[in-house]
């Protein structure tokens, strides 16, 4: 007769013993290399959406570009390279330092995306990998607000036709705030967010207003966290320029957004563990 496989009570309880016996850095690393569960991002999300619309304020203020709207800077790009063909008095000759900024955050953010890439090899929903890229990225903010507190220029554009960071710092500052936009938009693609990249609002908007629920006046999860992560965008963009506006100046409150990415990296770490199937009899 075929003894069954499946373990005894006293063998489970012998386990879980054997597990508390585990060091306290043993055990942490075990919890570190498990997966976040997917049904419990929402949450987190809706504050990467918040960290959207407070990255871009600082962008936009000083050069108008924004730094994780990359269809944007493509477009502009495009009209850049279409002026030089114009008649006179639309002519334009030379590579501009609006098009030339658009083309620093485009690149930046492509490489930020890139680094995805090594979230593949670790596992996308890890909690390794998401509290390592969140502080790769708050690496990124601090570096930025190191650039703009020694850039020269005051950091808020007037007037649109005379941007400011048009020196080095300002395009180290600027390229840094793009590349952790495109960082964070892999990991929320990857992470199955309802808010899909949490940086870009146009598939959003479209999902809000097809929801077939849209009207519906009960609690819909996939209306409310979409209608949430909007008005975070709004709020973090409020935010951030709020705060510019003070004392702090364009440094400052980059160290703010950075601040605020060390909350995110401790959201990582408390957002729940993904539960183990249990086995099928």
């Amino acid at each position: 007769m075929v003894e069954s496989s499946t373990p005894s009570d006293d063998s489970v309880e012998a386990g879980g013993v054997v597990a508390a016996k585990q060091p306290v850095t043993r055990r942490f690393w075990t919890y570190l290399q498990g997966e976040v569960d997917p049904k419990a991002v929402n949450p987190v999300s809706i504050y990467s959406a918040f960290l959207t619309g407070f990255t871009s304020a600082p962008t936009f203020s000083a050069c108008y570009v924004w730094c994780g709207f990359q269809t944007g800077n493509v477009a502009q790009l495009g009209l850049a390279l279409a002026r030089t063909f114009n008649m006179e008095p639309y002519r334009t000759g030379g590579f501009q330092k609006p098009d030339q900024q658009a083309l620093c955050s485009l690149l930046s953010f492509l490489i930020g995306a890139t680094l995805g890439r090594i979230g593949d090899r670790m596992g996308a929903k890890r909690r390794t990998w998401l509290v390592t890229a969140t502080f790769l990225q708050a690496l990124m903010a601090m570096a930025a607000a190191i650039a703009a507190h020694f850039d020269d220029e005051v950091g808020i554009s007037v007037e649109r036709d005379k941007p400011s960071w048009q020196h080095a710092k300002g395009f180290v500052a600027l390229a840094f705030l793009s590349a952790s936009l495109g960082l964070q938009g892999i990991i929320g693609k990857r992470i199955g967010s309802p808010l899909n990249t949490t940086i870009v609002l146009t598939t959003t908007w479209v999902e809000i207003f097809n929801d077939p629920l849209l009207l519906n006046f009960h609690p819909t999860a996939s209306r409310d966290v979409r209608l949430a992560g909007v008005f975070c965008v709004f709020l973090g963009a409020f935010c951030a320029r709020a705060i510019l506006g003070s004392r702090c100046g364009m440094a400052g409150t980059i160290g703010v957004l950075a601040a605020l990415r060390l909350c995110q990296l401790v959201w990582w770490l408390l957002t729940p563990s993904v539960l183990p199937k249990k086995d099928k009899k």
